[in-house]
């Protein structure tokens, strides 16, 4: 039987490379995004199913997961980031209320589902769990809080058969880091950092997150998987 996949954030970036690793292994993916432009755009060029979602609004998350007939999986990549601006008060509650308090409002609306299929959630951490990151005070906060969130929720959930894990991504190759990809001494100066001595890819992320969603780990819950070419053991 096709298990069904819901991938918030997963229309552009890091969520769209799972989204398509996921759907060529066999899934049923429903890509949300909160930009309607995005949904149209990549059901066109996809094939895959997308649905608009704010994950910053309750009422519409609780809507949509109690809709869904199914579920046996979801991955949070829903995030934003606004360098630079994240000092302002506001600015910083707003990201905090997409990348962490979003992934915690999709988590509870897909716990009953989930519980039923005895299925697994990835969360999007980063290597901002790990370093500070002075231009990006809610995003550093936010992803550490990602973190600390799986490692409770995996111990929470285990009694219901769901198993909750976290990719933490390292330099990709998205349009986020699309700025930093063409400047050349800060992109350099990243990849002399990096073991590895290149960017990630986003699919590269989705063959970590498709392993991490199968029965071969089914023994493991609670972690938090660097996906960043060495960078944070250096």
């Amino acid at each position: 039987m096709t298990k069904t996949v819901m991938i918030t954030g997963g229309t552009r970036g890091i969520g769209a490379g799972v989204a398509t690793v996921l759907a060529r292994s066999g899934w049923h993916v429903i890509s949300v995004s909160a930009s309607e432009d995005e949904v149209a755009d990549f059901t066109r060029t996809t094939g895959i199913e997308t649905r608009f979602l704010d994950v910053t609004d309750g009422e519409a998350v609780s809507r949509l997961f109690t809709g869904l007939g199914k579920l046996d999986a979801l991955v949070n990549c829903a995030g934003i980031l606004m360098r630079g601006e994240e000092y302002d008060i506001d600015v910083f509650q707003k990201v905090i209320d997409v990348n962490l308090t979003g992934t915690m409002r999709c988590c509870l609306a897909a716990q009953p589902l989930l519980k039923a299929s005895g299925g697994a959630i990835v969360n999007t951490a980063s290597m901002l769990s790990i370093f500070g990151g002075p231009l990006v005070p809610a995003y550093s906060a936010s992803k550490g809080g990602v973190a600390q969130l799986t490692k409770a929720l995996a111990g929470k959930w285990a009694d219901d058969n769901i198993r909750v894990n976290a990719i933490a991504p390292g330099w990709i190759e998205t349009e986020i880091t699309r700025g930093i990809r063409e400047t050349p001494e800060r992109s350099q100066g990243i990849l002399s950092r990096t073991p590895m001595k290149r960017w990630g890819q986003t699919e590269e992320v989705g063959t970590l997150v498709k392993w991490l969603l199968s029965d071969e780990a089914g023994f493991v819950t609670g972690s938090v998987y660097p996906v960043d070419g060495g960078y944070s053991a250096m």
